[in-house]
């Protein structure tokens, strides 16, 4: 975005001469040296039908600075998997592919259920969990960086300015968060502009104020999925299985680690990924159930900073006050797109903000059920203390990769 505006407390890093980028490609083999980097795509079998990850692929294929990279493929057939490995086989001993149907990643997850720890649940958040323990077993990456596998607009440059502020030698930081602009023939990232926003607005409004919510509007889009940290942070913090998984991990960030090392960066000029349907009828799929657990998290997150959410300001004066200031944003999209020539729909934008405040009233009732909730899972500190040989776990699948690419490479 073009702009060098610093606002809030935590560094944001913009993107003001868009060729910058190959000066990181060229300095971060050095820079990795000293603080190598590994890199955790989650994904779905699923993926692989679309041709964005093929492009994600042979970009990370030309990206030399990167020490390892590990897949965390889900809902996998066997034979599907072995298709992934062939793909992965270029990377040679820098790849791996961990198929979370597998045999041995079923026993490592039957173990940590028995011991307590709450490993069960799918979702994105496990699949970042179970790479950042593969990476920690491994041993040899100082920063670990996440990245979604339906990124349309893919280029490896992305990553380098993700990532490069942690593996600078002198900048200091631990934790850094992509942002963007999401667009297309019209304005995208409707979770976002018309939920996320809105809500944390609204909650201002009803007089609701503590350091995390402030923390979470620094943040010019919290809910990206492209994070990079320090290996030593991502050993200690708890993740969320489901979609509140980037609001859960800023509230993690937000405890540990000081506002000052802490970074939000411009990765892209335009971002395109895959999007979901809104499921206006379903409050189990798409954005509906994405809104219902992103608030959740919210609302948690709130309430571990301190903060008392009453009933009947769940029930009652906040669904009203969001969709005021839901309503409004709609029409301040509907303006930035028509002056930038965009498609744009009224009628649709606001069927969105009716979804999303059922999505936030669900959270609602869930809260005030529970507000604990089920635990996230646990961090890999927690779990190495409890389990050992935990990390050994992982070197019997990476026996089973090794495997795999030596069949690949003689066939």
């Amino acid at each position: 975005m073009a702009d060098f505006l610093q606002t809030g407390t935590i560094t944001t890093l913009h993107a003001l001469k868009p060729e910058a980028w190959r000066m990181l490609d060229a300095e971060l083999p050095r820079w990795g040296r000293r603080k190598p980097l590994g890199v955790v795509l989650p994904a779905l079998y699923s993926e692989f039908e679309n041709p964005a990850v093929y492009t994600i692929i042979a970009e990370l294929e030309k990206a030399d600075w990167i020490e390892r990279i590990v897949l965390v493929l889900s809902q996998a057939e066997r034979q599907q998997y072995e298709d992934v490995c062939r793909l992965f086989a270029r990377f040679g001993g820098r790849a791996a592919v961990l198929w979370r149907e597998s045999p041995e990643i079923q026993e490592m997850l039957a173990e940590l259920n028995a011991a307590g720890f709450a490993a069960a649940t799918p979702g994105k958040g496990r699949a970042c969990w179970m790479g950042v323990g593969y990476l920690l077993s491994k041993g040899d990456c100082e920063v670990i960086a996440f990245q979604d596998c339906d990124i349309k607009t893919y280029h490896r440059r992305m990553l380098a300015r993700l990532a490069a502020p942690l593996m600078a030698p002198d900048f200091g930081f631990e934790f850094a968060k992509g942002y963007y602009a999401r667009f297309s023939r019209k304005l995208n990232g409707r979770l976002t502009r018309l939920m996320v926003g809105p809500l944390l607005a609204a909650l201002r409004r009803c007089g609701v104020g503590c350091g995390f919510l402030e923390y979470l509007g620094w943040f010019r889009y919290p809910l990206a999925g492209e994070i990079a940290m320090d290996a030593r942070l991502a050993r200690t913090i708890e993740i969320s299985p489901d979609w509140g998984l980037e609001i859960s991990t800023l509230a993690e960030v937000y405890r540990r680690v000081p506002a000052s090392r802490v970074c939000q960066v411009d990765i892209a000029d335009c971002y395109d990924h895959k999007h979901q349907a809104i499921s206006a009828s379903d409050p189990g799929k798409g954005l509906h159930r994405m809104a219902r657990e992103v608030a959740l998290a919210i609302f948690r997150g709130a309430a571990a900073d301190g903060v008392v959410l009453p009933a009947g300001l769940l029930n009652g004066t906040l669904p009203l006050v969001y969709r005021s200031e839901a309503l409004d944003m709609v029409r301040r999209c509907h303006i930035d797109a028509v002056l930038n020539a965009m498609e744009t729909d009224l009628h649709e934008e606001t069927e969105a903000v009716e979804v999303f405040a059922r999505g936030i009233q669900e959270a609602a009732a869930e809260y005030l059920a529970d507000a604990a909730g089920q635990p996230p899972l646990p961090s890999w500190q927690r779990v190495e203390a409890a389990l050992p040989d935990v990390f050994a776990r992982f070197e019997a699948v990476q026996a089973v990769e090794e495997g795999t690419w030596a069949q690949r490479a003689s066939a």
